[in-house]
């Protein structure tokens, strides 16, 4: 049950601060045991600095949503729309604390939602990271095929994920 007095809505300019402190410690709590504390701090300081992250603010083609309790900025998602209309989904991270209360389901639900014409959804996640493999499975993704993101050895290694969507 999605917690009582949950807010989704754009990202603002105002708000990067508080996603990157969310995403720096998402990050931690769910990598350091992979990669190690430094490795993940030097992919949060390039992936998700804040000159990164204003440069996904309003973009035509995809959104940039956080979610909110109160003040409090709980979770973020990203997502845009490729070339085949496919709904890529590039980020859904929910603060540690928040974890299990439905809201990643309901930002999930909202982003996808922002691409009506998709005829899938696709995402990649860490081969490792069992909690986020189960929890898209929940949601009804599928494994496609295992990969190096980006294509580069010193990535993460990754599952491409995807789900079909209900176009009318």
């Amino acid at each position: 049950m999605t917690p009582a007095g949950l807010v989704i809505r754009d990202a603002e300019a105002v708000d990067l601060p508080a996603v990157r402190a969310l995403l720096v410690e998402t990050w931690h709590a769910t990598y350091d045991g992979l990669y190690g504390w430094q490795r993940v701090a030097e992919i949060t300081n390039a992936w998700h600095s804040l000159e990164n992250l204003s440069s996904q603010l309003g973009r035509e083609e995809g959104v940039f949503l956080v979610a909110l309790i109160g003040e409090e900025i709980v979770a973020t998602a990203s997502a845009r729309k490729e070339r085949d209309r496919t709904a890529l989904l590039t980020r859904l991270y929910v603060l540690p604390a928040w974890q299990g209360t439905g809201i990643g389901r309901t930002l999930l639900q909202v982003a996808l939602a922002c691409f009506p014409e998709a005829p899938v959804a696709k995402l990649e996640v860490e081969s490792r990271n069992e909690a986020a493999i189960a929890f898209y499975e929940r949601m009804g993704f599928f494994l496609q095929r295992q990969a190096r993101f980006d294509g580069r050895d010193d990535a993460p290694n990754t599952l491409l994920m995807a789900k079909r969507l209900f176009v009318a």
